[in-house]
């Protein structure tokens, strides 16, 4: 992740070196400038200390060979030292070639001549001192010809060598102009790109809040490219806004489960009497028959009695699948003794499968269900299966009968949870002992566990088949 402080450091670090690079750029041309000048100079002024230091060096002689004094002498070899240091001087800065050996053995011959003429002065040689002070007034000015001549070519180089120079400061210039508009152009275009990076995050997460403060949760997750700060506060922004949405299904689905419940001990209650009367009344019926030798009318009795006792608890207790099934029997017997042989129960029951937890009064009402608009109308022949077991790590309930069966539009209804759609599928005919229907349950075992599955198939004339799968690692029957 790159944060914006590194962003910020690397675009000024970017500048920065841009900014070095230029000035580097017009300080080496200023310099080649300077070098070129001062090399320049240089030579022309020892062109001329050359030219100047010769005629002086032939003066001081000239006074001495008019006047052979003793310090006259010694201000000819004052000149004279001064003569060979600006000899030596030309020797190194000026390079190898025609020109300058021709100086250079002029000076060399100057140099000779001029102590030639002292040595004959020294000697009283008149003819030798006469030719040799001759011979140094004419190369002294060869000197100062072939001097200027050096310093024109000077010239006329330095010229085309300042063209040339001339070319290059205009380029650099232009090279520097470049940079400059350069980072001008990139410090706009990083400004632009690094404001709207940031604001265009923010509004997004201001606009994102705003639905949220509104109530409305179904918005896209905010997508940041570039892994930064806002980054980081966006993805936590993002879960944030499913965490919250997952409380408020959570909420929701609690909320319409109680609301279920209520209705359910609601429409229970319509049909009840008092509880503890009808008991004692079922009880005393019981314990009369049971005197009276009729063993079969106190079972009657006994089990409507544990019917309606279970039917009547609350509806949000923990039930496992066991007692459930003990409840369906008991149903079952009072069916059995009224309707006789026209009616078959069969049981295919795995008990290792009777301990997980089921909404209270599930399998009764698809029992029920099955019984009044299944075989109900059958003179013979009905036959109602209840079978449990384990599958593919899941809990499998079905409840299978050969009815009259139900059209596919009936099971749409059935299936359709919307809460528009409960009053119309709920079952409203006479039969019930609970008052539940199918609707109800499907909407319970739903908002039980979510990973529950429950499939309707039926075909008109030849029965309906209910299957529930539940997770058989579930260890409460609410959460």
């Amino acid at each position: 992740m790159i944060k914006i402080r590194s962003k910020l450091l690397i675009y000024f670090g970017v500048i920065l070196l841009l900014l070095l690079l230029l000035f580097w750029i017009r300080e080496h041309s200023n310099q080649q400038v300077k070098k070129l000048y001062d090399e320049n100079m240089e030579y022309f002024f020892l062109l001329n200390e050359i030219t100047k230091e010769t005629n002086q060096t032939y003066q001081s002689l000239q006074i001495y060979v008019h006047e052979p004094l003793e310090e006259n002498l010694d201000l000819y070899d004052v000149e004279k030292n001064k003569f060979n240091d600006l000899q030596q001087q030309f020797i190194a800065i000026e390079k190898e070639g025609i020109p300058k050996k021709n100086l250079v053995n002029m000076m060399d011959n100057f140099r000779e001549q001029t102590e030639k003429t002292v040595k004959g002065m020294e000697n009283q040689d008149i003819q030798q001192y006469s030719s040799s002070f001759k011979e140094v007034e004419k190369t002294s000015s060869y000197i100062h010809e072939k001097a200027l001549d050096l310093i024109d070519v000077k010239l006329t180089e330095y010229q085309e060598v300042s063209y040339l120079l001339d070319k290059k400061i205009v380029h650099t210039k232009n090279i520097g102009t470049t940079i400059l508009f350069s980072i001008i152009l990139l410090s706009i275009l990083f400004a632009l790109w690094f404001s709207n990076g940031i604001t265009r995050t923010i509004g997004r997460l201001t606009r994102e809040a705003e639905e949220i403060s509104a109530g409305r949760y179904d918005g896209a997750d905010i997508v940041v490219s570039q892994k930064d700060e806002l980054w980081f506060l966006t993805k936590t922004f993002n879960e944030m806004k499913k965490n919250i949405l997952e409380s408020v299904s959570q909420m929701e689905e609690k909320a319409k489960l109680a609301q279920l419940l209520k209705e359910m001990e609601l429409k229970s209650l319509q049909n009840q009497i008092n509880p503890h009367f009808l008991f004692n009344t079922l009880n005393t019926i019981s314990k009369t028959a049971y005197i009276e030798g009729a063993e079969r009318t106190c079972e009657l009795i006994s089990s409507v009695s544990t019917l309606l006792r279970y039917n009547i608890g609350s509806l949000d207790r923990q039930t496992i699948l066991k007692d459930e099934v003990v409840i369906v029997r008991e149903y079952f017997f009072i069916q059995k003794t009224r309707f006789g042989q026209r009616v078959e129960f069969k049981e295919e029951i795995d008990p290792a499968c009777l301990s997980i937890p089921i909404p209270c009064l599930t399998l009764q009402p698809i029992i029920e269900n099955a019984f009044i608009h299944g075989i109900e109308s059958m003179a013979k022949g009905a036959i109602i299966t209840v079978s449990i077991y384990e599958k593919n790590q899941k809990i499998w309930i079905e409840v299978t009968d050969n009815g009259v069966g139900m059209a596919q539009e009936t099971i749409d209804q059935l299936m359709d949870l919307r809460e528009d759609r409960e009053k119309s599928t709920t079952n409203k005919g006479s039969g019930h002992s609970t008052g539940i229907g199918m609707s109800n349950v499907i909407k319970r075992i739903k908002l039980f566990d979510k990973n529950s599955q429950v499939k309707i198939r039926s075909t008109l004339g030849e029965g309906t088949s209910v299957n529930i799968s539940l997770n058989k690692d579930r260890k409460g029957a609410y959460s």
